[in-house]
């Protein structure tokens, strides 16, 4: 993921002025070439599916089934690359017994269209839909999971939805905030609400994880905590210590972070002090 303090600070100086597409660019990073798979070449188990969007496009995910499991998880990647290449984490979800859902934004890996905040906001409600009407899969039976700059869709998609749980790792907690932390911080005043996550936090009505590691360069852990302490439902923090941005599921932290996640996916609660 591309350091936030940059990403926003085309923000910082073209939002009032509704220059909506420069924030795009700054935000998002779509790859559409690397680790592209054919169908042939994926993985056993492995199907792609499409998800019709309000707005009418046909975007692509990665679908694993787990025939044991009456449990999905809809899985919302970071701000660069593809759906591809998260494909270790996907398969390492579906390890833990559930079926497993990756999407892919519009702009990334096989998927039409340019991302926005909009646009990835439709990406996330098409997904909860199609997981429910093509699925099948109740919302008692959904698990959301958001990374990074996946964690605003992650909780755009799952506030005031009364599923089973959500994962967020390493959220920030508005796009105001994070232009704050850089080089024009001020006139960071100029981003407007553009990814406002923390305002949206207390309307999340599941069970919530939240993972963030201490020294994360990118978005701050003090954000992680902020999240926290404004979900009002249920919830459970993972801090781990010394783990930066990108290295959560390193296998230096890979105990703690999956361990936790597959403990949140059984019981929706975290053991005491699972460092220790």
């Amino acid at each position: 993921m591309k350091k936030w303090s940059l990403i926003f600070v085309g923000s910082l100086l073209f939002t009032n002025l509704g220059c909506t597409s420069i924030i795009n660019k700054m935000a998002f990073h779509p790859d559409t070439t690397t680790g592209i798979l054919s169908t042939n070449q994926l993985p056993s188990g492995v199907v792609e599916k499409e998800i019709s969007t309000s707005d009418g496009l046909k975007i692509s995910s990665l679908y694993i089934k787990n025939a044991t499991s009456k449990d999905l998880i809809i899985y919302f990647h970071g701000n660069a690359g593809n759906i591809y290449s998260r494909l270790p984490d996907l398969k390492k979800l579906s390890s833990l017994g559930i079926n497993v859902l990756g999407v892919s934004y519009r702009g990334y890996g096989k998927s039409p269209g340019s991302p926005s905040e909009k646009g990835v906001y439709l990406d996330g409600k098409a997904a909860l839909q199609f997981a429910r009407s093509t699925l099948g899969f109740s919302d008692k039976h959904i698990f959301i999971m958001g990374r990074s700059i996946g964690t605003t869709v992650a909780i755009n998609t799952a506030m005031n939805q009364h599923i089973k749980g959500l994962i967020l790792v390493s959220p920030l907690t508005s796009g105001k905030e994070m232009a704050k932390l850089g080089p024009l911080k001020w006139v960071s005043f100029l981003t407007g609400e553009i990814f406002n996550n923390i305002e949206k936090a207390n309307q999340i009505k599941a069970p919530t994880l939240v993972i963030h590691g201490t020294a994360d360069p990118v978005i701050p852990f003090s954000m992680g905590e902020e999240i926290f302490n404004k979900i009002t439902t249920k919830k459970s923090f993972l801090k781990i210590d010394g783990a930066a941005h990108n290295n959560l599921s390193s296998p230096r932290y890979a105990r703690f972070y999956w361990g936790a996640i597959a403990t949140f996916l059984k019981e929706n609660a975290l053991p005491t002090n699972p460092q220790k």
